[in-house]
């Protein structure tokens, strides 16, 4: 092949090194079934051709704007102003990838550094960074700082936390050497007693998500106190919308603050791109990874914007790096910095009650509904868990036919929340919506 640079010569001096007697010996741990598979692609078309068929692939998805949606879960339907759009489609801000250069990369240094402001005036934190991927990187990416701060191995991770985000963690903590210990749940929030009995000497950060993934409030002022009494660190997995209402986490003695930014201003995506929110005390700062965006002033006095902390393996010794993580999602941020600027204090606040207003009108309506009932009688914000009369992905399949997207069956992440589901409502869906998805149960 022309285009690939490797002489004979080359591949023979490549095979030597790796000890290989052929290049088919490097692929030796690929079962054969999977090797050169056959693939039926049809015959080429023309453009014009080419552009029918894709316009009839992307219509048999089932967006949410034609579609009423009850699931989250971590992914939510919140209205996006079209300035969003607008301004992240400006061509010097979706080709400006990495600010290497500040001299050059003034726009968007500078909309990082807004976009760092603004989480911390939502969580209360000293300081945040850009570049996280999603909630459960930024999440793990907490736990190795908190074990590289506190120099202890042991991370205890409430079961309220979303189990994807778990799952993350469960693999960033096998090869840091992380010991987890999950603390159960009693009555859809973290069980206090548990989990204060295993928090230990070794432990070097609690996390907990407020609110936590059935959407209940979680006790945090006296978990923060029993975390803190051991040396640990308490780590606040929050809902950014959330925050307009709620107490930030400073306030309950958060030392770390993660979340998912995808509700400010990102749409859903198919699951991504996202965008991670990391933010911490002043004293955790140096052990941040990410990228740190700082204010100053040039030679002539005029602001200028440069990249202050860098800690990646790309600006530092590999072993001096507090993570690996690489992807900018400056964009993603950019987003989320338009959105709480076009909303501001008073717009995010609406969203927020009007999310507590739909999510108490629903549970009212389902309880209402023979056979269904409330799981847990806890104050929650915009998602809720209802017990079943029969198997949830049953319901799901007959609400699908009236033209409705459901809630997410528990049962296969927690096994003892058979025929339960988790619905998710915003300021997105409609009183009509409501009483679409009530007329549907009752049906069912």
């Amino acid at each position: 092949m022309s285009y690939i640079p490797n002489t004979d010569a080359d591949r023979e001096s490549m095979l030597k090194a790796c000890k290989a007697g052929c290049v088919e010996e490097l692929f030796c741990d690929v079962p054969q079934p999977l090797k050169n598979p056959q693939v039926d692609i049809p015959q080429a078309l023309c453009e014009m051709d080419l552009a029918r068929e894709l316009r009839s692939l992307s219509g048999s998805n089932k967006p949410v704007s034609k579609k009423p949606s009850f699931l989250g879960a971590g992914a939510y339907n919140h209205y996006i102003p079209s300035v969003v759009k607008h301004i992240v489609s400006r061509s010097e801000f979706y080709t400006a990838y990495t600010p290497y250069q500040p001299e050059i990369s003034q726009g968007i240094l500078q909309a990082i550094y807004e976009y760092q402001t603004m989480i911390c005036r939502l969580t209360g934190m000293d300081a945040a960074n850009a570049s996280m991927y999603d909630a459960s990187t930024a999440m793990a990416e907490a736990a190795l700082l908190s074990s590289s701060y506190t120099k202890k191995k042991e991370v205890v991770v409430s079961s309220t936390v979303n189990p994807f985000y778990r799952r993350v963690l469960s693999t960033y903590a096998s090869g840091a050497g992380l010991k987890l210990r999950e603390a159960p749940f009693e009555r859809g929030t973290t069980d206090l007693s548990a989990a204060k009995e295993m928090i230990s000497e070794n432990t070097a950060c609690v996390i907990v998500q407020q609110p936590n993934f059935f959407g209940c409030l979680e006790e945090v002022f006296d978990l923060s106190k029993a975390v803190h009494d051991k040396g640990a660190l308490f780590v606040a997995c929050a809902d950014p919308i959330s925050l307009a209402v709620l107490n930030s986490p400073s306030e309950y003695g958060a030392d770390i603050v993660v979340g998912e930014g995808q509700p400010l201003g990102n749409p859903l995506n198919f699951g991504g791109p996202y965008l991670g929110i990391f933010a911490v005390k002043k004293q955790y700062l140096r052990y941040m990874p990410g990228r740190v965006v700082g204010k100053t002033q040039d030679s002539s006095g005029k602001p200028g914007y440069v990249l202050t902390l860098q800690t990646r393996e790309q600006h530092i010794r590999r072993e001096k790096a507090t993570s690996n993580i690489c992807s900018n999602e400056a964009l993603c941020a950019l987003a989320a910095c338009v959105y709480m600027s076009s909303k501001g204090d008073s717009g995010l606040l609406e969203v927020a009650q009007a999310c507590i207003k739909n999510a108490e009108d629903l549970k009212r309506r389902i309880s209402s509904v023979k056979g269904f009932s409330l799981a847990f009688d806890r104050p929650a914000f915009k998602e809720f868990v209802i017990k079943t009369p029969k198997p949830a992905r049953d319901i799901n399949e007959l609400l699908s036919e009236k033209g409705i997207t459901g809630g997410l069956a528990l049962e296969d992440l927690y096994p003892g929340l058979k025929d339960h589901m988790l619905f998710c409502v915003t300021e997105m869906n409609t009183e009509e919506e409501l009483e679409m998805l009530t007329s549907a149960l009752k049906n069912a």
